[in-house]
């Protein structure tokens, strides 16, 4: 293929923007965050369109995928537009040829591991794709997308890659999106005025725990070393495992009308349950260590998309390429013995923990606690602050809604994706995404430290169990 090099302009007045906060914090001396997503093709990969796909189809996206970030002579960090040589982005690696799909499976883990401990070069935009042309288990091949979280987080990242995917069955429609709107509170206007206040009183303590503990759990109390946590200082540049599993969506559906609760609710359940039965399973002495989770919030002012078109058009009203996001702490429920015989208890408890942290502002104060630090400290001292938090939790939680219908790229129908958060230092990342009526789960986990096939097996072990008891009940 010729080497290629584009410019794309248009969207930006100027040649250089300022880099959001929230984008210098993720690429710091101290913090190097990015997101792998792998989309599994049905049949094996011609790579022979990469070049003239990046070009027509990627890079007109956003202006953030041919910039780089450079600081100004003041110190302030800019994202300044060049040209992109898109060969030095695509990386197709070889193996051996004729194994087995188990074979492969070994060497898409490997170098799914190799690549997320990779830094991107500062001197060029910061993503990269990688061509992986051999049969695993799961596909005829894979192509995975690295992205610099500093891009924008996993909404906008979303949007950015599936605007480059169209529709097996008519490509000339949208893709589409199960409707996530909140439901509205039907007896607010019946509520009394005692109950007002009560409530109020009660969102304002539970803020002021909230935020309290956070603030407590990312300067000194850290989790205890566990199965699931290592403590070890640079965890994120040790080699990972990754693995998937794919649960039932009309299953999940059917907990959720059963016990009456919402779709994250059951999934948070079923992923608390599988961690705390890995950990009996590992180690009786730390089965119920203090162990705690960060669950991902999104922020933005929006009540649900059902297409792609409408999730950048609502997302770039709410100016979609920030990171737009915070953090929930919380405990991993513990798992007594009266948890086995009635496992939905662990549904309704993770219901009941984040409901009562939705309800408060302690994520609203740790956003202002951090806009403080930054001001009075700068981003590097900001940085510190949020790997302090992700260091001392046991793992981050996040998930994220994906089409209902089967997508193609470039004529090659996706059999399935998944993302991965990489760069925490963290022992244990969970990421959920929903697609063709399958929620797949992919779990990264220190390698050495954890199991992932008898993780995996308590995760679905956990969701049959919930199942079961959810459709007797």
């Amino acid at each position: 293929m010729d080497h290629q090099k584009i410019n794309i302009g248009g969207l930006w007045s100027d040649d250089e923007v300022p880099v959001s906060p929230t984008g210098q914090y993720f690429n710091s001396s101290v913090l190097s965050i990015s997101v792998l997503s792998v989309l599994e093709s049905e049949i094996p990969i011609d790579d022979s369109p990469t070049l003239a796909l990046l070009k027509d189809l990627f890079l007109p996206i956003n202006p953030r995928f041919s910039s780089i970030m450079v600081e100004d002579k003041n110190g302030v960090k800019q994202w300044k537009k060049v040209d992109v040589k898109l060969q030095d982005h695509v990386n197709v690696p070889t193996f051996p040829q004729g194994k087995s799909p188990e074979f492969y499976d070994a060497c898409l883990n490997d170098y799914l591991s190799k690549i997320a401990l990779e830094l991107f070069p500062q001197g060029r935009p910061l993503w990269s794709i990688h061509i992986f042309k051999y049969p695993t288990s799961n596909a005829a091949g894979s192509l995975v997308f690295k992205l610099h979280h500093a891009l924008g987080d996993g909404f906008s990242l979303m949007g950015a890659l599936l605007s480059c995917l169209k529709r097996c069955d008519d490509p000339a429609l949208p893709l589409t999106f199960p409707n996530f709107q909140m439901k509205a509170d039907l007896d607010d206007e019946k509520r009394s005025v005692y109950k007002c206040l009560t409530d109020t009183f009660s969102s304002v303590v539970n803020s002021a725990s909230d935020f309290g503990w956070s603030l407590l759990k990312s300067s000194f109390l850290q989790d205890d070393r566990t199965p699931i946590r290592s403590g070890v200082e640079g965890v994120e540049f040790l080699p990972m495992n990754l693995i998937t599993m794919s649960l039932s969506l009309d299953q999940i559906k059917e907990i959720k009308v059963n016990l009456g609760v919402t779709i994250n609710d059951v999934l948070t359940g079923v992923i608390f349950l599988g961690t705390r039965l890995y950990m009996d399973a590992t180690s009786q002495e730390s089965k119920n260590g203090v162990s705690t989770a960060l669950v991902l919030l999104n922020t933005r002012n929006i009540g649900g998309y059902t297409s792609v078109a409408e999730m950048i058009d609502a997302s770039a009203a709410e100016k979609q390429w920030g990171n737009q996001f915070g953090f929930l702490h919380v405990s991993v429920p513990e798992l007594n013995e009266k948890e086995c015989p009635n496992p939905n208890q662990f549904v309704y408890k993770a219901q009941k923990i984040i409901k009562q942290k939705r309800e408060s502002a302690g994520v609203f104060l740790t956003g202002r606690l951090l806009e403080t630090v930054r001001k009075y400290r700068g981003p590097e001292a900001t940085a510190q602050y949020i790997r302090s938090t992700l260091k001392n939790s046991s793992m981050t939680v996040s998930n994220m809604i994906g089409p209902l219908e089967r997508m193609s790229l470039a004529n090659h129908p996706i059999k399935g994706f998944y993302f991965m958060v990489v760069g925490v230092p963290q022992s244990l990342t969970i990421t959920m995404v929903s697609y063709m009526n399958v929620v797949r789960i992919a779990v990264g986990m220190e390698k050495g430290l954890m199991d992932p096939q008898k993780y995996k097996s308590s995760v679905e072990s956990a969701f049959h169990m919930i199942y079961k008891a959810a459709v007797k009940s």
